[in-house]
């Protein structure tokens, strides 16, 4: 196990509330942090891209208060997630503000991220890649992150195909700095079993998306809520990526989720996500599998003390055999 000492000692739980796409926004992010968990969002998030600066500000203005008006209360960072392709032309000003600014963690997606670890490594920030894949976690030790998100099968967004028992042993078998498992996860037993797989940090999204604080229509948190998952759709057709879709929305945006065609991966531009009439994942909806655990919408700091006690109570029914 190989927690970075960042982060030890300020967290309740061992989780990071994953980067959702228009989902995470500041409320969100300070729920998360002050809750005890690492909470993020995608850098484009926030449009237009002066905005990113007023977000982090923000963010940091919020977890400042909260330590202030909460002394002893565990505290945890907040991450930024950086998509790094060629098509995002925002890349290079995003990382500015965010070297500005110190981010503590930077997430990123896509392309090993090399000069992206430089510069992050440059004021003692940590980087954390997403890989579906031995082959892309290789690729990520070799630019040196500090860790490795292990997106296995049935994640929210651009998930992978493999096993979280295959997959993490692979990875661990090789890579000693921070594991990090993504794919159906919505309590805190979930959390426990990731550890006991070797990781060292759960990745939860979906959960998170029936929140009252997250950037979501109302629709959108029922239809989390009402899913199962027989209800969740694998296509690459909406980004040129494969991902994991609620099939109810793509039904009402006038697609058949049982018959979609592939996607073109060459017509993937993250610098106009967001812009266009029926761009994933504003009325095409995102979810992973574990939508089927979720019953309700909840204040996100109540959620965390209910998996907190989920995970407590495991370990010790574990512990008493």
């Amino acid at each position: 196990m190989a927690l970075p000492a960042m982060l030890q000692g300020k967290m309740r739980l061992p989780l990071i509330g994953a980067p959702m796409f228009i989902i995470s926004q500041p409320a969100l992010v300070i729920a998360q942090c002050t809750s005890g968990i690492i909470g993020s969002f995608p850098a484009l998030n926030a449009r237009p891209q002066s905005l990113l600066d007023d977000w982090i500000l923000e963010i940091k203005d919020g977890l400042q208060q909260y330590s202030e008006e909460n002394p002893g209360e565990p505290v945890a960072p907040f991450a930024v997630n950086q998509i790094v392709h060629m098509s995002n032309s925002r890349l290079r000003a995003d990382m500015e503000t965010c070297v500005k600014h110190e981010v503590p963690i930077i997430i990123t997606s896509l392309r090993p991220p090399e000069e992206v670890v430089q510069a992050v490594h440059s004021y003692g920030g940590l980087v954390f890649h997403d890989v579906i894949s031995l082959r892309h976690a290789h690729k990520a030790m070799e630019q040196g992150v500090d860790g490795i998100i292990a997106v296995c099968a049935g994640a929210g967004g651009h998930a992978g195909t493999l096993s979280p028992f295959a997959l993490i042993k692979e990875i661990r078998r090789e890579f000693d700095g921070a594991l990090i498992l993504s794919g159906c996860m919505s309590n805190g037993g979930d959390i426990l079993a990731a550890q006991a797989m070797g990781a060292d940090l759960a990745y939860m999204g979906t959960r998170f998306i029936a929140t009252e604080e997250a950037h979501a229509v109302p629709d959108y948190k029922q239809m989390v809520v009402d899913s199962n998952a027989v209800d969740i759709v694998y296509s690459s057709l909406f980004s040129g990526v494969l991902g994991n879709y609620l099939k109810e929305s793509v039904r009402k945006a006038g697609y058949d989720p049982d018959n979609l065609p592939d996607g073109d991966a060459s017509s993937m531009d993250f610098g106009k996500a967001g812009e266009n009439e029926a761009k994933a994942w504003r009325d095409i909806w995102s979810a992973g599998q574990g939508a089927g655990s979720v019953t309700e919408v909840l204040p996100t700091a109540e959620l965390v003390r209910r998996m907190q006690r989920e995970y407590d109570e495991t370990r010790a029914r574990l512990a008493a055999g």
